[in-house]
């Protein structure tokens, strides 16, 4: 399903409930999750597991490379995340090469992450642009996922969010670029890749030096590479009982 994010005084909050409501009564087809046991803790896999284990690298084998297939496999698994309105506002560079990490480091607090890891991505937010719905919804309808009368019902309340709200705009690409950064790190951590995000860095330096779009947001620096020996274990969290209420 496709995240939505709104508030009960927004004009857009009406036609919002209208398409969940018809979704409802299956006018629109929603994927069947699966059933959740009735008692106990949830079953352990191995997603689980790969989410459990991932912490964040600080060593990485700086002898190690990765093709460009294996950061196109990355950038596609992170695409698969979820965007409002099937948004999609987000972009990736892949910061690979010695000349282009060398422009990076000193302006990301000078952190040996950026050229010891075989990649390090900037990952950069769109401000959302509702305009863009019908484009983006255009390879659903195709695929016969989405009857195209449906287009224009999603692009009116995505402008009555996002048309004269600059700092919702803003919000969406941070929100899209952080998910799909997440997607990114579970997907390394899944192949035996270390992962470190990263926010230490100059934005607007980074914006300038890497030629980023006036609508754009350099979000966070994502560097994913095989680890050397010496990085720390998962550290504990905060109780789930402190940081869990139920209403």
């Amino acid at each position: 399903m496709n995240y939505i994010a709104t508030t009960a005084a927004d004009p857009a909050t009406g036609a919002i409930a209208d398409i969940c409501g018809r979704a409802k009564r299956n006018e629109i087809a929603i994927a069947p999750r699966p059933s959740a046991s009735p008692a106990g803790p949830l079953a352990t896999n191995a997603v689980i597991e790969t989410i459990l284990s991932r912490s964040a690298a600080k060593y990485y084998d700086s002898t190690a490379t990765l093709s460009d297939d294996q950061i196109r496999d990355l950038v596609r698994i992170g695409t698969s995340a979820p965007t409002s309105f099937h948004l999609q506002n987000w972009r990736f560079i892949a910061v690979r090469s010695s000349e282009a990490k060398a422009r990076l480091r000193p302006i990301a607090w000078n952190q040996p992450a950026i050229t010891e890891g075989a990649v390090t991505f900037i990952i950069v937010g769109q401000l959302a642009d509702a305009s863009t719905v019908p484009e983006r919804l255009a390879p659903v309808v195709e695929a016969g996922i989405m009857p195209a009368h449906l287009v224009p019902e999603w692009e009116g309340p995505a402008r009555g969010l996002y048309d004269n709200h600059p700092q919702r705009q803003r919000d969406e690409a941070v929100r899209s670029a952080t998910f799909g950064a997440a997607a990114i790190i579970y997907a390394a951590r899944s192949l035996g890749l270390g992962s470190t995000p990263m926010i230490g860095f100059d934005a607007e330096a980074v914006h300038r030096e890497f030629s980023l779009a006036e609508d754009e947001i350099p979000v966070m620096l994502l560097t994913v590479g095989p680890e050397r020996p010496g990085n720390w274990p998962q550290k504990p969290r905060l109780p789930v009982a402190d940081v869990l209420h139920f209403a």
